[in-house]
């Protein structure tokens, strides 16, 4: 029967299980940030030079990457609340044990372990999202739970900051590192997928499933030629290279952004801290203003290919703007500039929105894995480009150039090559 006809309101468990991902997108991110608030201090301490520093703000990507498909494979098999409980306790606990490292060697061994460990959250997510939601509702929960990428470090930067001055870097990851493996027992006693869920009442998996919504999904085994079905698809490599340019920014800004600040515009750490809140504030909106105007897109034109293409491309022009910064000497015009960047990278955050709507109901981690392992590739590229920049120029505004060069390649892929927005049917 229809939800009309059953006569029942559906419960609202939907809502919570958004609150759960939110929560531990925040703590996902917060902990691949804490690298770059610790940094100088770090590189002080173990007497790293910028192009090592790179190459260890890079060793996260490396594994994170690399563990996409495995990470998707076990999502499909195992179901998102084994994965993401082991995920989330595992990553917290060698977040917490980076507090500990005493030269490079161990670092990079600490980042690569974050890296595998935090694999399967965005396809988990993505999956989360087909699982629990109509497809109307889907572009505003991701932006939900997307702000937790930001939100969290926008008002918890100038607490990091001073926690670091103060208490040091290395209190910083143990405290930290044990705030995630409490978190990942409080996701394993609460989340259920809607079947297993007894607070989900009948109208409200019914509400899922007439809205598009996948509650009840036969995965499919493993096998190399899904992987290479998937990679010839026009849909999946578009939005692959697209969310590779919406990674580059918010790789910076994950990274070098606080050592820009403290080296290219010579401010102190602490000043550092409080201007960084603003485009992390920026970014936040940029994901809720995507959500919406995406969503709001659909119901107006009942066009799903112009409602998730359109926000991102914007997004992503707005991202390119980056490199003006080159030319600015105010330091404020500076910060209006990359918030301007970051609202941008925001909007276009809605890619796993996209990746969502276009994957085989029975291949959504494997087809979320790869789309991740692609994107990822950025999060390797952008530390390393930029440390070498900064090495052999000692200045920022190559790394700048470079990122707005990315970002408009981003936009065209989304113009000619994604193509229109459909689920992709497995023949």
């Amino acid at each position: 029967m229809s939800i009309a006809e059953q006569g029942m309101k559906p419960s609202r468990q939907r809502f919570v299980v958004l609150a759960l991902i939110t929560v531990a997108t925040m703590i996902n991110y917060l902990d691949r940030t804490l690298m770059s608030v610790a940094g100088p201090y770090l590189q002080r301490d173990l007497g790293l030079d910028a192009a090592m520093m790179g190459l260890v703000y890079s060793a996260f990507s490396w594994s994170y990457a690399a563990a996409q498909l495995p990470g998707g494979v076990l999502l499909d098999r195992w179901g998102v609340r084994r994965v993401y409980f082991l995920s989330l306790t595992i990553w917290s606990a060698i977040t917490g044990l980076q507090g500990a490292v005493t030269n490079v060697a161990m670092l990079l061994l600490a980042r690569l372990g974050v890296g595998v460990a935090e694999a399967p959250c965005f396809p988990a997510n993505s999956r989360v999202l087909v699982t629990w939601f109509p497809q109307r509702m889907r572009a505003r929960a991701n932006s939900v739970y997307s702000v937790g990428m930001y939100f969290g470090i926008a008002f918890l930067s100038p607490l990091l900051y001073w926690f670091t001055i103060n208490l040091g870097w290395r209190l910083l990851f143990v405290t930290v590192g044990i705030l995630g493996v409490t978190y990942g027992f409080v996701w394993h006693w609460l989340y259920r997928d809607p079947h297993h869920q007894p607070r989900a009442n009948e109208a409200e998996i019914a509400l899922i499933e007439e809205g598009g919504g996948y509650s009840r999904v036969e995965n499919l085994p493993f096998s190399w030629s899904n992987v290479g079905w998937l990679m010839r698809q026009r849909q999946v490599v578009g939005a692959a290279i697209g969310q590779f340019a919406t990674n580059a920014t918010l790789s910076f800004f994950l990274t070098w952004f606080p050592t820009y600040l403290a080296v290219e515009r010579h401010m102190d750490w602490l000043k550092v801290g409080f201007y960084t809140v603003l485009p992390f504030i920026c970014a936040s909106i940029g994901v809720l203003v995507g959500g919406q105007v995406s969503d709001y897109l659909i119901r107006r034109t009942g066009s799903l290919t112009l409602g998730r293409k359109l926000p991102v491309i914007a997004g992503l022009i707005l991202s390119s703007t980056i490199a003006s910064a080159i030319w600015l000497k105010s330091d404020e015009a500076v910060i209006v500039v990359m918030s301007i960047a970051f609202f941008g990278q925001g909007m276009s955050n809605l890619g796993w929105t996209l990746i969502s709507e276009v994957a085989p109901k029975e291949m959504v981690g494997l087809t979320a894995g790869l789309f991740n392992l692609c994107t990822n590739l950025a999060g390797i590229a952008t530390p390393i480009v930029i440390g070498l920049v900064v090495q052999s120029t000692g200045s920022f505004y190559g790394g700048l150039a470079f990122m707005a060069v990315v970002a408009l390649a981003g936009a065209v892929s989304y113009i000619f090559i994604l193509g229109p927005v459909r689920r992709l049917e497995i023949r």
